[in-house]
């Protein structure tokens, strides 16, 4: 068999857009008055004009790696995950997240398994400082097979301190901060891998410190208060969370230049074993996986040589030319849409 890739696991995001885009095309309705929608196309997060500035909506879920917490049977990080999803689009505009709403569907109420993720919603809301303001747990056996979690995430900014894209420019620096691991992003991929080759969730494996399962369950790491500190204090031209689509996520910023990645963050192990495993290109895996690139600040170069400097988990890892899309260097892999 050749080597696996997101489609044929199951997830091709090529049809997923178009999937997306046949929805949007329907949806057409533009409300009047205070409240009205910023229609800025490739946002992370949607803004809503109220006066001065602009409250934000996200909304995203955990995905497929609750398939390993039920494996597992360990349901407390689970809730960081939902949480980190969408307060990290949230910041990509420079909003400061403040209210959370959890949505759970489960076959069965079980008060172990909700009690867990509580814990981690808990959590990772401490770590955005932002408040849980209300959710909703259906039951539906019919459905849901098992549990499904996800989330909305409500925040604002300034209207002088958003930051959109359009600002990247020739010269600029790109810097990435390392994530902790595979996030909540191509799990589907990488439960593929694993299965296929008839690796156990507890089994370890050679080159992992712990077992695969507890790998892939690591939460997705929250960058809310390092970004918003950043951002406070340096010029920053572009914000990129780095989740499904891998780099291609650049191609949100302003179009008509490259960004080009041509200093990749050495990956974690856990990304060389699931490529090695599963047999899957470079082109494949960094459009699919972060490969420990789990967000991307686009400055210029001063500025970007001083938050790398300053921040441990910071790297210059590439640049912004004249041309097109994003490039990953050596190999010339290119992305061209998104």
């Amino acid at each position: 068999m050749s080597g696996w890739t997101y489609a044929k696991s199951g997830v091709d995001i090529d049809r997923k857009s178009s999937a997306i885009k046949a929805l949007v095309d329907e949806i057409g309705y533009k409300r009047t008055g205070i409240g009205q929608n910023v229609r800025i196309p490739g946002l992370f997060a949607s803004l809503v004009d109220f006066g001065d500035r602009y409250i934000t909506l996200a909304t995203d879920g955990v995905g497929s790696k609750l398939m390993i917490a039920e494996a597992l049977n360990k349901w407390d990080t689970v809730g960081i995950d939902c949480i980190a999803m969408n307060v990290n689009d949230t910041i990509c505009v420079n909003a400061e997240p403040t209210s959370f709403v959890d949505y759970i569907a489960i076959d069965k109420p079980d008060d172990d398994i909700t009690r867990d993720i509580g814990i981690g919603l808990q959590k990772g809301a401490e770590m955005s400082n932002m408040e849980i303001v209300g959710g909703e747990i259906a039951v539906l056996p019919e459905i849901i097979n098992g549990v499904d979690l996800s989330g909305t995430c409500m925040g604002y900014v300034a209207k002088d301190k958003i930051i959109t894209g359009d600002k990247c420019e020739e010269g600029d620096l790109i810097v990435s901060l390392r994530s902790s691991g595979i996030h909540s992003n191509g799990l589907t991929l990488a439960r593929k891998v694993v299965e296929s080759n008839n690796i156990a969730y507890t089994d370890k494996v050679s080159g992992l410190s712990k077992s695969i399962g507890e790998e892939l369950l690591t939460p997705t790491e929250i960058y809310v208060r390092q970004v918003l500190e950043i951002t406070s204090e340096h010029t920053v031209h572009g914000l990129v969370d780095i989740t499904g689509g891998g780099l291609r996520n650049i191609l949100r910023m302003r179009k008509g230049l490259r960004y080009v990645i041509s200093d990749p963050v050495k990956p974690a192990p856990i990304f060389n074993k699931i490529q090695e495993l599963g047999e899957i290109d470079d082109r494949e895996i960094y459009q699919t996986l972060n490969m420990s690139m789990g967000f991307a600040i686009i400055a210029p170069a001063d500025a970007a040589e001083a938050i790398a400097k300053d921040y441990p988990n910071a790297d210059v890892v590439g640049r912004v030319e004249k041309g097109d899309g994003v490039l990953l260097e050596p190999g010339n892999i290119l992305y061209d849409h998104y």
